[in-house]
């Protein structure tokens, strides 16, 4: 197993990109749960008479360049659809690309360069198995891409989005569909009723919560878990897919 530092400098080589500002790697790496927290909090402002304190470069959580990576993400995957498909119109590009940026397949790049190991996480939350968790790597992946576009521009985050997602963007026939409407087409088709989702628990810490969704239909149960309901949903349309002899996925 290789310690952190190994984790992020395998990290760098496996984006092919030398942070010239190595504090921009090191925050994009930081779970919110390893930066302590400033006296009074942020929801407190400045103090009277004083301005507010900033927080170093590479001293905070990954949650702000997780916002531009985001944003840095969308552009480049909306660039490249319009590139690859010029035939398709908005509704099947906006398909494709909101599976694309979507967090299991973050998640699956995140794990193809070992990003996990790199994260760095207080110990009390690593006892509880966070590292694991598909959100947390995807958040940390998008952090990377605003790293990366704020360290070197746009070229090269373009560079790395291309040959990480190339294999997303080439498998694809059809334009993808959500199991979630995978499933309700399916019924609707068979004239059931629509498919019934509950959420049964919620665990885990508030920055790092784990739901667990079942949905019925058909005389079976599908069950689903993840660090958002709405992933847990669609986890659980793709166990009951599953149960019911209709995993037919549209790749993207």
């Amino acid at each position: 197993m290789m310690t952190r530092d190994e984790a992020v400098r395998h990290v760098e080589a496996k984006l092919e990109h030398r942070f010239s500002d190595p504090a921009l790697l090191h925050e994009a790496l930081t779970h919110r749960s390893a930066v302590p927290r400033r006296q009074g909090g942020r929801s407190r402002g400045k103090q009277k008479g004083r301005p507010a304190t900033k927080t170093p470069r590479g001293q905070g959580s990954n949650e702000r360049l997780e916002f531009v990576g985001d944003r840095v993400l969308g552009l480049l995957m909306a660039e490249w659809l319009f590139e690859r498909y010029p035939e398709e119109q908005e509704g099947a590009l906006g398909a494709r690309h909101a599976h694309l940026v979507s967090r299991p397949v973050l998640a699956r790049i995140a794990e193809g360069i070992d990003l996990s190991e790199a994260i760095q996480i207080a110990q009390h939350e690593e006892s509880a198995g966070i590292r694991a968790l598909a959100s947390v790597m995807a958040d940390a992946m998008e952090a990377l891409l605003g790293a990366l576009y704020l360290d070197a521009g746009l070229d090269p985050a373009r560079h790395v989005v291309r040959r990480l997602w190339d294999q997303d963007i080439e498998k694809s026939g059809q334009p993808h569909k959500e199991p979630k409407t995978l499933l309700q087409e399916f019924l609707l088709g068979r004239g059931e009723a629509l498919p019934q989702y509950e959420l049964t628990s919620a665990d885990g810490p508030s920055h790092a919560p784990v739901f667990c969704v079942e949905v019925r239909a058909l005389g079976e149960t599908g069950i689903g878990r993840a660090g958002s309901k709405r992933l847990a949903e669609s986890a659980a349309a793709t166990d009951l897919l599953k149960k019911i002899g209709q995993e037919k996925t549209e790749r993207a």
